[in-house]
């Protein structure tokens, strides 16, 4: 990195870091590579150094959704307000720029769209009035912030589809369209225009308040760091794509715990025994070999709310990993239980649609649609006690939130006592469990109960805890 000037020296380093900041793993190796893409590439064509330095420094295409915004922080398209306005901060034509955009969006201009993006937040972005500044029409020499959700509320650029499609159909659009153009087209166009707004805000913002408080703070993190309770729709799908990678590095991970399992341990008698022949000295250590076999899992989750999608993912792993256990029994409640096995072996080809079948299949509700744990651990221990036994480790999914009912804690007692153990996965934070109508350090008295709020502590937790 010798040729490399110590600005970008410096703005390197400090996108690494904020790389860091967000889970990715970078190691020197990678950042001596960074460093020598960017002295090969130059910064005069900044698509292609994006390009460079993702390869250089990523492990996994799931790691873009991070890097390109803070690459967009490091490495900005430009400075200030855009160029077409001069930086004067003057108010814009809201009606003029919609059709500009329409325009746009039609053509598919996409340097265009980016530009228009820049303008949009540049003249309706702007938030609250620096001293000495006049108007409010948000410029850069008076905002004290720009925001991309005040912009898109003011342009709303979705309103513009039926527009674009009517142009398309009476032939004035501008722009070279085929047959093929249809609605979810111009929709995609019209999400990258909102993007672009993003993005630009994110810029103007992290200028007046510095790059790294924005990457740490307003880049959303990678989807196995997202906590299942406030996970998208996107970032679940998300999850579910990466359950066949992570049972495989898991599955390895529990082979090398079995394999040193079966090792045993010391034979205290017999290795006192002989070592009679050397005067007492155990010179030889006699182990007790462990006779393997494979342990039993039973699964039993809340499939309620926002709770679903932590047990549709945790369920969709655990299957993923039943080559490594005797039986595997899955049972899901919301206020009644009922096995779910079948369904979710038959769900792995499908995972997206899981959660509905295990509703709709499933007798998981009686008279109401709320979670009642107490009801369903006392049914579990009722119905399905034979599913329980000394070699069976069981793992409860929930929130342990009763909605002010019986949290029925012998039930739970029950079950520890038929259990070689029970563990408990909580995705709540730890200092939510008590609060409200949570019974988390009620049951947590009876049973081990560990946080785990996303991926990333899931398959830490699973790593450590399942039984070999």
């Amino acid at each position: 990195m010798t040729a490399v000037s110590a600005g970008i020296t410096e703005r390197l380093t400090a996108l690494v870091q904020a790389l860091r900041s967000h889970g990715i793993r970078i190691g020197t190796g990678e950042t001596v590579d960074a460093g020598a893409a960017v002295e090969a590439l130059g910064l005069a064509d900044r698509e292609r150094l994006r390009e460079g330095l993702a390869s250089a420094l990523l492990h996994s295409e799931g790691q873009r959704p991070v890097f390109d915004p803070v690459f967009d922080l490091y490495f900005p398209r430009g400075v200030g307000a855009p160029e077409v306005l001069g930086g004067s901060g003057k108010d814009i034509d809201r009606d003029d720029l919609r059709d500009r955009l329409a325009a746009a969006l039609a053509a598919n201009d996409q340097a265009l769209l980016v530009q228009l993006a820049a303008e949009a937040v540049d003249g309706m972005g702007g938030y609250g009035t620096r001293p000495g500044a006049g108007g409010e029409g948000g410029g850069s020499g008076g905002s004290d912030g720009w925001s991309s959700h005040q912009t898109l509320s003011r342009l709303r650029p979705e309103t513009l589809l039926a527009r674009v499609l009517a142009g398309i159909r009476q032939g004035t659009a501008e722009g070279d369209f085929t047959d093929r153009l249809t609605a979810d087209e111009i929709r995609r166009r019209i999400e990258t225009f909102r993007d672009a707004v993003r993005d630009e805000a994110r810029r103007r913002v992290a200028e007046r308040r510095g790059a790294e408080v924005i990457a740490r703070r307003a880049v959303a993190p990678t989807a196995d760091r997202v906590d299942f309770l406030i996970a998208g729709r996107a970032q679940l799908d998300e999850l579910r794509r990466t359950v066949q990678p992570l049972a495989r590095k898991l599955a390895t991970r529990l082979a090398a715990r079995r394999r040193r399992a079966a090792r045993g341990r010391i034979d205290l008698r017999r290795t006192l025994r002989g070592s009679l022949s050397t005067g007492g000295i155990p010179m030889r250590p006699v182990l007790r070999r462990r006779r393997p076999a494979r342990p039993e899992l039973v699964l039993l989750c809340d499939v309620s709310g926002s709770v679903a999608g932590f047990a549709n993912f945790t369920m969709l792993l655990v299957q993923a990993l039943h080559d490594q256990f005797s039986k595997v029994r899955v049972f899901a409640f919301v206020n009644r239980v009922d096995e779910v096995t079948d369904l979710i072996a038959r769900g792995t080809a499908d995972p997206e649609g899981l959660g509905s079948r295990i509703i709709s299949g499933a007798a998981v509700t009686g008279y109401h649609g709320s979670s009642d744990y107490g009801s369903s651990l006392g049914e579990f221990a009722e119905r399905y006690a034979e599913a329980v036994t000394a070699r069976s480790t069981v793992f409860v999914l929930g929130d342990a939130r009763t909605n002010m009912s019986d949290p029925n804690v012998p039930a739970l007692r029950t079950i520890a006592s038929r259990a070689r153990k029970v563990y408990w996965l909580n995705p709540e934070r730890r200092a939510q469990w008590q609060t409200g109508d949570s019974a988390a350090s009620t049951y947590a008295e009876y049973v081990e109960m560990h946080e785990c709020r996303n991926a990333r502590q899931l398959s830490a937790l699973i790593g450590r805890l399942l039984p070999v």
